[in-house]
């Protein structure tokens, strides 16, 4: 049976969890954003934008339930075999990808108000708006929205290029700490 918490030496079946959904549901955002962005002005891009904002609005909550979790899960630390610059290379990428997990939601958050279109989470309720209508506010949260979209995307690649050179190169347990299975595979790639 999978272990629920993490331990000095591995990640638990939440945090794994909680990493892969919110990998998996950030490459959809991704994705969304750039295609809606494109889109001409109508019914089919609005739709997508709610559909956008309200998947923004459960990373929100998952990241901050994720800080909770990690306050009391320290979950394990770096491989004896990684070096110092590796530790805080690490340390930086994963903080500046909490910030953008955050960061993120807020400022399209930020945007939807300033734009005076309120943040509706699936239809089910209506978040309250965070500032009130601003033309220039707008225009100012909607690009470093759009900045820090591709600050993440950055990370993300950074992420994983880290990841693979610890699979690869240094044949160490980093990657398979956090693949679901949790154990050793016969798998050249996990």
């Amino acid at each position: 049976m999978a272990r629920l918490s993490d331990t000095q030496t591995a990640f638990g079946a939440v945090t794994k969890l909680a990493h892969w959904l919110t990998a998996l549901t950030v490459f959809g955002m991704i994705g969304l954003g750039l295609y809606m962005a494109d889109l001409p002005l109508g019914a089919a891009k609005l739709e997508l934008y709610g559909l956008h904002k309200s998947i923004g609005v459960v990373v929100l909550v998952v990241t901050l339930a994720r800080f909770g979790w990690r306050s009391r899960q320290p979950g394990p630390g770096a491989l004896p075999s990684h070096v110092a610059w590796e530790h805080l290379l690490a340390k930086a990428t994963h903080l500046a990808l909490y910030a953008c997990l955050i960061g993120l939601p807020l400022t399209g958050w930020i945007a939807s108000s300033a734009a005076g279109f309120p943040v509706s989470v699936f239809g089910l309720f209506t978040l309250p708006n965070l500032v009130g209508p601003d033309p220039s506010l707008q225009k100012g949260a909607a690009a470093i929205h759009s900045w820090m979209a591709w600050a993440m995307m950055g990370l993300i690649g950074l992420h994983i290029l880290g990841a693979l050179k610890h699979h690869v190169v240094d044949k160490d347990e980093t990657l398979r700490r956090m693949a679901p299975h949790g154990a050793k595979s016969a798998s050249p790639f996990l």
